[in-house]
């Protein structure tokens, strides 16, 4: 095996019209064109092409004084990517990307769990090719604020890693990560919702409004019914529609609006009022992403009627109980719930302890 010689300056073809001094260093491969790194003005490529390789020649012998004289070129070391710099650049390129505010915001918290994580166990400046699975169970099981955000922490956690490990030749199962199964959570429907509309309206009229919507549409409170425009809402008031991009299933979703709803969608909606204009604030700006939320909260301290379990979404699940015990079609519950898949309204009846056998519908003997 021939060994290459280091520092040793030649006259190589990049083509059969130009020049380039070559020579080898620390294992690398040097070519240059001209004589701006050795501060000389020669540049062999710009002379008539019979006067090139003679000048050619003179930038080598240039570059084999200045190496003579102590001169070396710059070697870049291999820049060294850290377990923390990978969340970062993530980070950066998701929230510069149109994701919702919601998903931003949980990469955002996700990440600043992580980077806690990293430097309490001294690992932020590591290179990547250290970091393991186990790792990364760790900082879910002792980061991960309950249970039932376990499983949200990991997925959070695997979009801000994942794609750029694998990028950089590192590849992690997070498959490998195991998270205890969280006990069902039974979702309580009210058994009297006149009642308590008519507790909500006397403490504030837009949450009886959103609580309306709600049960009588199948609306989901904190982005369907929050972000709702007058573009959205037919003419007469009869049907509410919905793209796409504007629920969580994705698909575009037409609900009729029943009669006993309209009237208080009209007391919204004022002569002045534009297409574009929110329906509960009158502006073209909505309510902040946590109005209903603190809303209800508040009504909840106050009110009588809510009992443990019962909460501003109880009102969709009760709608949607009611829809399903009239018409017995887990298609149409789909369909008026938004849901992407028939497989997503069974697991949400199932969560509703909703029965859909009976003991007669049972084999006998």
């Amino acid at each position: 095996m021939r060994v290459k010689q280091e520092l040793v300056p030649q006259v190589t073809n990049k083509s059969k019209t130009k020049y380039l001094i070559s020579f080898w260093y620390e294992n690398k491969r040097f070519r240059f064109s001209n004589g701006q790194p050795i501060d000389l003005d020669l540049s062999p490529n710009i002379y008539p092409l019979k006067d090139r390789l003679r000048q050619a020649e003179v930038l080598c012998s240039a570059y084999t004084i200045a190496i003579r004289g102590g001169w070396r070129p710059p070697v870049l070391k291999e820049q060294i990517v850290t377990i923390d710099s990978i969340a970062n650049k993530t980070l950066k390129r998701k929230c510069s990307l149109e994701f919702s505010s919601s998903y931003k915001k949980d990469l955002i918290c996700t990440h600043r769990l992580w980077s806690e994580f990293l430097k309490s166990k001294r690992l932020s400046y590591k290179p990547i090719k250290e970091l393991k699975v186990d790792m990364i169970r760790d900082f879910i099981y002792d980061y991960a604020p309950s249970l039932s955000s376990m499983a949200n922490v990991k997925r959070n956690i695997s979009a801000l890693l994942k794609d750029e490990l694998e990028s950089n030749g590192v590849i992690l199962k997070f498959s490998r990560i195991k998270l205890p199964k969280v006990p069902q959570h039974i979702h309580k429907p009210y058994r009297d919702v006149q009642d308590i509309l008519n507790e909500i309206i006397e403490f504030n009229k837009a949450l009886h409004l959103c609580c309306l919507l709600s049960y009588g549409c199948l609306l989901r409170p904190h982005r369907e019914i929050r972000l709702l425009t007058w573009r959205d809402i037919s003419e007469d008031f009869s049907q509410i529609s919905l793209a796409g991009n504007q629920n969580k299933g994705k698909r575009n979703r037409i609900v009729p609006v029943g009669e006993y709803i309209k009237p208080y969608l009209k007391a919204f909606k004022s002569p002045l009022s534009t297409n574009e204009d929110n329906v509960f604030t009158g502006k073209k700006e909505p309510y902040n992403p946590d109005y209903f939320k603190t809303q209800w909260t508040r009504y909840k301290k106050k009110s009588k009627l809510i009992e443990k379990d019962q909460t501003l979404y109880s009102f969709r699940h009760t709608g949607a109980i009611q829809v399903y015990e009239k018409t017995g079609s887990l298609t149409k519950l789909q369909q008026v719930m938004g849901h992407s898949s028939l497989q997503v309204s069974l697991t949400y009846l199932r969560g509703l302890e909703v029965k859909q056998l009976d003991a007669e519908d049972m084999p006998r003997i």
